[in-house]
């Protein structure tokens, strides 16, 4: 690979996840330099981001967006009508697994177990239930388990839910709900189609939401994790067909739920992120590190995919 290609590293912008993103390019551009490219520039995304990249003319864009509009199909969107060639997932890919229904409509259908849902107006939660408790509710379109409730037998949120009690029924239209699968999480990364391994997210309480995965020391990382291996296999298999049924460039990672006590059948899908992290305490470059890629190499694949062919997403 040519390492004086100029790779501009995208990151920050104005979502929910800005400082999560920053971190992430700002490890991909510290480890292209260590690596001996010697055209890195980080860009930090304003609304002037389409002049920026006119001026600065890369040869590839490494996405290190999380959330919208770098993560939904917006920003990709963007760099096709550009010409740009860019890292991870493209446009219509971003679209649909950004929003959780439309993951549903393309996966449930080949196969890969999900949590039956239901789209709610959020203003409807404070009347009843929309579901059996315990039930969980999550905006459709965010990431890295924003704006996540699980509303308890026990009354947590009140019951019904109180209006003045804080939750993602303050901040979003609507919501889905579907119901709570209990048992263990974990996750497993896909790169360039191949699923790297299968991590347990111990959390030292509550549930596995955005301060748990970016706030050092409230989740122990178990990868590989300590799960029979028919479930491990069929959770890489799963997250394998997600990436490609979605079509899925990269690196990706899809989160599961695992009732251990309905065996394979409580294995479930809650959600592929087309735009994993890339920071320290991030998923995917650490079972890359299992399989014996370091983060430099990691970086380096997700950039020669995105050279590969010399094809624009």
């Amino acid at each position: 690979m040519d390492k004086s290609l100029h790779v501009v590293v995208l990151m920050g912008g104005w979502s929910s996840e800005r400082e999560v993103s920053l971190t992430s390019g700002r490890g991909v551009a510290s480890a292209l330099r260590e690596r001996g490219w010697s055209n890195v520039t980080e860009l930090d995304m304003d609304r002037d981001v389409a002049l920026r990249l006119s001026e600065l003319k890369p040869d590839v864009v490494f996405n290190a967006l999380h959330g919208t509009p770098g993560e939904d199909g917006t920003v990709q969107g963007m760099m096709d009508l550009m010409g740009l060639r860019y890292t991870h997932s493209g446009l219509e890919t971003s679209v649909i697994a950004i929003d959780k229904e439309l993951t549903k409509m393309v996966l449930v259908p080949h196969g890969i177990r999900m949590p039956a849902g239901t789209i709610v107006e959020s203003e409807s939660v404070f009347s009843g239930d929309p579901l059996p408790r315990p039930y969980v509710l999550k905006p459709v379109n965010e990431g890295s388990s924003v704006g996540v409730a699980i509303v308890t037998a026990d009354g947590n949120y009140g019951n019904p839910i109180g209006r003045d009690v804080p939750g993602p029924w303050n901040e979003f239209d609507e919501l889905l709900a579907e119901p709570f699968i209990r048992g263990r999480e974990l996750t497993v990364a896909v790169l360039n189609d191949e699923p790297l391994a299968v991590t347990e997210l111990k959390i030292d309480s509550g549930f596995y939401d955005y301060e748990h995965k970016y706030t050092d020391g409230r989740t122990v990382h178990v990868c590989p994790a300590e799960v029979p291996g028919d479930i491990a296999r069929a959770m890489m298999d799963m997250a394998a067909r997600a990436h490609r049924l979605l079509g899925c460039k990269g690196a990706s990672r899809s989160d599961f739920r695992w009732d251990d006590q309905q065996a394979e059948a409580g294995v479930y899908l809650l959600e592929v992120n087309t735009q994993p992290g890339m920071t320290p305490l991030s998923l995917v470059p650490e079972q890359a590190k299992l399989r014996g890629i370091p983060y430099g190499e990691l970086v380096e694949r997700l950039i020669g995919e995105a050279l590969a062919d010399g094809a624009l997403q």
